[in-house]
């Protein structure tokens, strides 16, 4: 698979690029992918930590009260503390600053640096929060398990689509995503146990975040680089040998000169972030950089995930109950990946977006209107009310897997030429962590003052986003990356801003 824009002419190779999927290419992958599991990890164990009596009680007492006051506010309230949800979102906003770093190390260096230097930084903030004595401590290990993410979410999709040929790009893209949702998943099933581990076991769960990172740490040293940065750094001849390996065969000379005249064009690009705003970059900029990494936060997934426990003890579970609970919504998660993995490929990205996003609206006005109606007066949730919720959440979580999840970090991936993908995938990250650290810091407080409100407002948002997608997203499954630029100069509105006929790199 080539990256970036090249002349019309040299597009008609892409019909001759050979592969097999070899035992070589599987493991670069898997490894790879590992990256994911650093930020499902932590998003799965930072709401189960939160939620732990033995942790409030040792850096924040008030919210412990709170939890137990039996008091007419506690059903939205009782974790309404700005210092605490700075806990979860510090991570996000060393993430943000981060990724501007790991754009510029993915780029020069290559994307195996990213990876390991985000490995190293994420178990640097695992030990850091694990020996927390304080809450300083705390917010300084989340700021370096944040510059891990930032580093690794930099990278990863960018390695997997490089190294993944067009036709099976979606599926292998989303083992990001499928690592994620597991490294969420075993943070629920730890929680559930450390919590019956007293006074210490919150710092197991947060301590055992090294595992993940080592694991990525020692098989990045066997990673390869992908032929495409092997290329873009001029080392021509090991990223020819890299590609023969990946590719399983020797005849990969269309591909090669692909990747070749593509590194060209980029070398001709000196500031890709300036090369974004390029005119002929629009659509890219808008939908892949902006557009999608903000609506995937704004589908409230996120909230749901990291206050997962929080959000059930809030509508009324027990604590046992409550992680219990989030233990079967991840659950559904890993199976919406996996539902993704297997038919993203074969019935393209928007089919995923749009019937997934009606569900996704129709539950979160289910959701509204049972809250509304049965909840909020500091009474215990009935148990058939509760079932349902559980249900309804469920079924969120289960569309949101199979396509916001996975597809907010791989369309954009597939959209970017060579020249600016670094950049690109740096603005992609750096708009997700910024929504994603504002609605952490956010949530609670909306969900206390908003109340069943907060729901309808992601439904609200999930409906203009499904009719942004509908309107304005070109179908992009098997398209080699270096013909995506074709799919806006055909597009009933994009070509109106790039303009039609062949479509050049080299400017700005």
């Amino acid at each position: 698979m080539a990256g970036g824009f090249v002349d019309a002419g040299n597009l008609k190779r892409a019909h001759l690029y050979e592969y097999r999927i070899t035992g070589y290419f599987i493991f670069a992958c898997i490894v790879a992918a590992l990256g994911g599991s650093l930020f499902g990890y932590d998003l799965g164990v930072s709401g189960g930590v939160t939620s732990m009596d033995d942790f409030l009680v040792e850096f924040f007492p008030d919210v412990y009260r709170r939890k137990h006051a039996h008091l007419r506010e506690t059903d939205y309230c009782k974790y309404d503390d700005q210092v605490l949800t700075l806990f979860t979102s510090s991570l996000y906003f060393a993430a943000l600053v981060s990724t501007i770093g790991a754009s510029y190390v993915t780029r020069s260096r290559g994307r195996r640096a990213s990876i390991l230097v985000g490995a190293v930084s994420f178990f640097t903030g695992a030990l850091v929060n694990a020996f927390a004595k304080n809450i300083a401590m705390l917010i300084i290990g989340r700021c370096f398990l944040g510059a891990g993410i930032g580093f690794s979410n930099q990278a990863v999709p960018l390695y997997l689509s490089e190294m993944a040929p067009a036709k099976v790009r979606g599926a292998v893209n989303q083992l990001f995503q499928l690592t994620t949702c597991l490294g969420i998943l075993v943070a629920n099933f730890i929680n559930y146990g450390t919590e019956k581990i007293h006074p210490w076991g919150w710092r197991l769960s947060l301590g055992l975040a090294t595992v993940p990172a080592t694991i990525m740490f020692v098989g990045g040293i066997f990673l390869p680089e992908t032929p495409n940065s092997l290329v873009e750094q001029g080392k021509l001849e090991e990223a020819r040998r890299v590609l023969e390996k990946v590719r399983g065969t020797t005849r990969v000379d269309a591909e090669f000169a692909d990747l070749v005249d593509a590194s060209n064009e980029a070398r001709a690009i000196k500031h890709p972030f300036r090369n974004l705003l390029a005119k002929k970059n629009r659509p890219q900029f808008i939908i892949g950089a902006l557009a999608i990494p903000a609506f995937q936060q704004l589908t409230g997934m996120n909230s749901i995930l990291f206050y997962a426990p929080v959000l059930f003890q809030s509508l009324g579970f027990s604590n046992d109950a409550s992680l219990f609970s989030s233990v079967i919504t991840n659950a559904a998660l890993v199976v919406g990946a996996l539902i993704s993995m297997a038919l993203v490929d074969k019935f393209g990205r928007r089919a995923f977006f749009l019937e997934a996003g009606a569900e996704m609206f129709f539950v979160m006005i289910a959701v509204t209107i049972t809250l509304a109606l049965k909840f909020g007066e500091g009474e215990p949730i009935p148990k058939g009310i509760g079932i349902f919720l559980v249900v309804g959440i469920c079924l969120f979580v289960l569309a949101y897997g199979r396509s916001w999840g996975p597809l907010g970090w791989l369309v954009p991936s597939e959209l970017f030429p060579l020249e600016m993908r670094s950049a690109g995938q740096s603005v992609v990250v750096c708009v997700n962590m910024i929504f994603t650290a504002l609605i952490a810091q956010c949530f609670l407080i909306s969900l206390c003052h908003l109340k069943y409100g907060i729901f309808l407002l992601f439904g609200g948002l999930i409906f203009i986003m499904s009719a942004f997608i509908f309107f304005l997203l070109p179908e992009t499954k098997q398209v080699p990356i270096e013909e995506v630029y074709l799919l806006w100069q055909n597009h009933w509105f994009w070509k109106r801003i790039v303009g039609p006929g062949p479509a050049s790199s080299s400017q700005v």
